[in-house]
């Protein structure tokens, strides 16, 4: 047992030695990660804008009269929730160009915006959906009969009030998604988990990961706090 503890503490001991923190300011190591990071800032706003309007359009459709519109939010969001991210991501950068060849010219960085997209915009919407519901339908009748549309008592009367439920777990997805830029690492985009493993592979595997580990770190715990927060308040106000 002590000679297995040794071992793996002598590891990590040797994986974060000054010879590989020096290694990893010569290669630029910092540099290179803060280029990530700022690829990893603008994928996870994009998408999380995304996201969001996705999420909205067929929260709302989850919550129609039409049954069609239901059935189409419904089949949306449990493939987008019942299929791996990553596999989403390499469907869209290496699948999708074989069926429809126009999508090769869709750049690495969309292709990931899309994935994150479309995959968190199917968690949107359960949220939407969720705080439609919990609205109490007859203010949506109300709406209706003084000659509101649909659309129009959903923008201005229902949605506004939901927004209170919706809010703790948008932030949530919002963390989530920063999280899953990472799959930037299995199509080849120079994200920031992918800087990282570049880094790694010139022997500062340590320095590399703990750094990259860090900045992951500073952009979601914020938002996880908030989410936190808004929870707690929401608990309170019920």
């Amino acid at each position: 047992m002590s000679v297995g503890f040794s071992q793996w503490f002598s590891n990590i001991v040797y994986m974060f030695n000054l010879q590989h923190w020096q290694l990893f300011f010569q290669v630029g190591g910092l540099v290179g990660l803060l280029h990530g990071l700022l690829f990893t800032l603008e994928i996870s706003l994009l998408g999380l804008l995304f996201a969001l309007i996705l999420g909205v359009i067929f929260g709302v459709l989850a919550t129609s009269q039409w049954k069609v519109m239901r059935a189409v939010a419904r089949v949306y969001v449990e493939f987008f929730q019942n299929t791996p991210l990553m596999l989403q991501a390499i469907f869209i950068a290496f699948g999708l160009p074989i069926v429809w060849p126009a999508a090769r010219h869709i750049p690495l960085f969309m292709v990931i915006v899309i994935a994150v997209s479309l995959y968190h915009g199917a968690y949107i919407s359960e949220a939407v959906r969720a705080g439609i519901q919990s609205i109490h339908r007859g203010q949506l009748e109300a709406s209706l009969s003084q000659g509101m549309t649909y659309v129009q008592a959903m923008r201005y009367v229902v949605i506004p009030q939901a927004l209170r439920v919706v809010l703790p777990p948008l932030t949530n997805q919002a963390v989530n998604l920063i999280k899953n830029t990472s799959i930037g690492v299995a199509i080849g985009f120079a994200e920031l988990m992918y800087q990282a493993k570049m880094y790694s592979d010139m022997a500062a595997t340590g320095p590399s990961f703990l750094l990259a580990a860090l900045m992951y770190f500073i952009l979601c715990f914020p938002l996880a706090r908030l989410a936190k927060r808004l929870e707690d308040k929401a608990e309170v106000n019920n």
